[in-house]
């Protein structure tokens, strides 16, 4: 079960105007689920993407930087889970390229204003001829309201949907921000998440569109890890229909802080949410960096901590095993890092209660720990690590979570 999380309930998802999604069972892997998404929008929408930087990366992805690249409007996105389409070749990129056009012919649109998104297991070629059979029912189930059912369409390993959604009112203006995404295993992003997509009704010129979705991914998705491996097919797409009438055209809008908070304050609930719901966790873990000489230098240090197995199998048992830390700290890559100046605290929040400890300093154990203090707070199903490197005012965060016995069994059993 997910950390402190729920899905969010269907009226909790407010519908984004200029947005309808239908979701279908196509049979891409397996019998009697939903397994095909289909997301239409307004004639004018814009959209911006940031993909992954594995170079096996996934045909559907390859297309999508294709298609965005050429700056036209975008219609209409296609996901479907069960094969990831990655690692598939020529073929890949024909079934990719087959599918934007099924879909193109359903909208009345072009091809290049479709993006295609698969998920699911490498190596496999994907029945593009299934999929394109369940586009009619896809078409057919469109609505406004339908963000819940497409959250559960996408999923694969999650064991919950993730969504989330805002409203703001700026400039006599209500606008809308509403999001998906999906992800459980295979997650450090390179760029974003497995998939993630977040609409706002709000219009916004394409070059601050673009620099919205870096900024919402490298404030969120970018700041996860599971298990430290980078999918083939992870992309995060922020579109924008402009069917609110907010236009956006540069950052001296009066709308574009709202806005902006928004959409990062979107992206970063579904990423949280991905690792909340990590495969096997059972412990939500925040790694906080400072007192770096660069931020870079900082994230260094928590990708570190938050993707050693020692470290993450120690959480998982409530061990206070932690010199593990210290010695994540130190191969973290900063060659002039002097230990003696590093101090770690662990805390717990647990409702309202939050407690941390000194745990080390001065190059080894703080005089004030002790080993019962440390276990205590491991025992939180909300635990912080937080660390000075005592060299800066640099600072970073990155979310992970415990690596437990589920996590093997649910990735031995994936392709079952």
């Amino acid at each position: 079960m997910p950390v402190n999380y729920a899905t969010p309930a269907p009226e909790a998802l407010f519908p984004v105007a200029g947005v309808r999604l239908g979701t279908a069972e196509a049979g891409i892997r397996k019998k009697n689920r939903r397994d095909l998404t289909l997301i239409e929008f307004a004639p004018g929408s814009r959209a911006a993407g940031v993909f992954t930087q594995n170079r096996c990366c996934a045909a559907p992805v390859t297309l999508c930087r294709e298609h965005l690249a050429g700056g036209s409007s975008i219609r209409a996105l296609v996901i479907n889970t069960g094969i990831a389409n990655a690692a598939t070749g020529e073929q890949g990129m024909r079934a990719a390229r087959d599918t934007c056009d099924a879909v193109a012919k359903l909208l009345g649109c072009k091809a290049d204003d479709v993006l295609p998104f698969s998920t699911g297991v490498i190596l496999e070629h994907l029945p593009v001829d299934r999929l394109i059979a369940g586009l009619p029912a896809a078409q057919a189930d469109l609505a406004a309201d339908h963000w819940h059912a497409a959250a559960h369409a996408i999923m694969t390993t999650d064991t919950v949907a993730k969504a989330a959604s805002r409203r703001i009112t700026s400039a006599d203006s209500l606008i809308t921000v509403t999001g998906i995404s999906k992800g459980a295993g295979m997650i450090r992003p390179n760029m974003a998440t497995m998939l993630g997509f977040v609409a706002t009704d709000a219009g916004i010129a394409p070059d601050l569109l673009q620099k919205l979705a870096k900024e919402a991914a490298e404030a969120s998705f970018n700041c996860i890890t599971v298990d430290g491996d980078t999918s083939t097919n992870d992309s995060f797409v922020v579109i924008a229909t402009g069917a609110s009438g907010c236009m956006i055209a540069s950052e001296a809008s009066p709308h574009w802080p709202g806005v902006r908070d928004a959409v990062i304050g979107v992206a970063t609930e579904l990423a949280q949410a991905i690792v909340r719901d990590g495969e096997g966790a059972t412990k939500f873990i925040t790694v906080k960096v400072g007192g770096g000489g660069t931020a870079a230098e900082c994230r260094l240090v928590a990708y570190a901590i938050g993707h050693s197995p020692l470290v993450k199998t120690a959480f998982f048992a409530s061990d206070p095993n932690l010199g593990r830390i210290l010695a994540a700290i130190g191969y973290a890559g900063i060659a002039d890092l002097d230990a003696a100046g590093v101090r770690v605290w662990l805390g717990s929040r647990v409702g309202n209660v939050s407690e941390e400890v000194l745990v080390s300093e001065n190059g080894g154990r703080a005089d004030s720990y002790r080993e019962e203090d440390g276990s205590r707070i491991m025992q939180a199903a909300e635990i912080t690590v937080r660390v000075d490197l005592g060299r800066g005012a640099a600072h970073a965060i990155v979310w992970t979570c415990d690596l437990s016995y589920d996590y093997v069994k649910i990735n031995a059993d994936y392709r079952s």
